[in-house]
């Protein structure tokens, strides 16, 4: 099935965006739930965040148990929105390199199309300096691969949205988790009881500051972030009730004035007869 374009909503954007920033020394990656139109316009409305086993620079690798759980959130989401969801792609960063598929995106891309034909991937380039501006920016790209060797752009449309999706807020706030999930097992396999004392303490220094650094750099900003949401929504909430209240005051005139007049009418009507 050869795709016309891809269609991502904006706050599954926001989500991978936020999770593709979170770490730029390694690669992070997520599955991607949505449905093809008759069209064969592929829209993208949720996303399933996913913790790396083995956290490396240049390389993601997503496991069968993985997708099989992805699989069953598409299908919950199915029910929620009485639609046909499911997973519909992947998408991974490349922070401090360039936003073009490599040729293991490639081969990795091709297994996924041997499955599904429809399936695509999406790359967040991050962390890259613009030589002008000097200024850090962001490039994504959609693709399809063509065969092992070679891949084809596919265009990609961020659609605006006017609220942050249960699903998606759900998979936002779970991004400092799994950043300490990670982090937790990334502990646990370099430490045994026969290190010594020096080695166990550098250990325990080294998992201290990751996790610090999730802290400062994730979970706070976002909490800020959601803060600040909650406090918009609040304020748009009182500025709609005072609006209703207004137009509901509106609307008790004008029925009174209606009243008035057909009580008029018929007093006219009374006063000939």
């Amino acid at each position: 099935m050869s795709l016309q374009s891809v269609c991502m909503y904006s706050d599954v954007y926001l989500v991978c965006l936020t999770h593709a920033l979170s770490t730029e020394r390694e690669e992070v990656m997520g599955l991607l739930i949505g449905e093809v139109d008759s069209s064969k316009v592929l829209h993208i409305s949720s996303v399933v965040l996913l913790c790396r086993s083995d956290k490396q620079a240049d390389r993601v690798e997503i496991s069968p148990e993985q997708q099989m759980d992805a699989s069953i959130k598409a299908e919950q989401l199915s029910k929620e929105l009485n639609r046909p969801m499911r997973v519909v792609g992947w998408y991974h960063s490349h922070p401090h390199i360039t936003v073009w598929p490599s040729h293991v995106d490639v081969r990795t891309q091709f297994n996924y199309q041997q499955m599904d034909a429809g399936f695509v991937g999406i790359i967040f380039s991050v962390f890259n300096e613009d030589k002008v501006t000097k200024q850090n920016r962001i490039e994504v790209t959609c693709f399809q691969s063509q065969d092992f060797n070679s891949q084809v752009e596919v265009p990609l449309e961020v659609v605006p949205s006017t609220s942050i999706s249960v699903p998606c807020l759900d998979a936002l706030i779970t991004i400092p988790y799994i950043l300490l999930q990670e982090e937790g097992e990334a502990y646990d396999r370099v430490t045994n009881e026969d290190q010594d004392l020096l080695t166990r303490i550098h250990n325990a220094a080294v998992y201290t500051k990751s996790v610090s650094h999730v802290l400062e750099a994730i979970t706070v900003p976002l909490t800020h972030n959601l803060e600040t949401r909650l406090r918009n929504n609040k304020m748009d909430i009182q500025r709609l009730q005072r609006e209703k209240e207004a137009l509901t005051q509106r609307l008790m005139e004008l029925q009174q004035k209606n009243a008035s007049r057909s009580q008029s009418h018929e007093d006219l009507i009374n006063l000939m007869d």
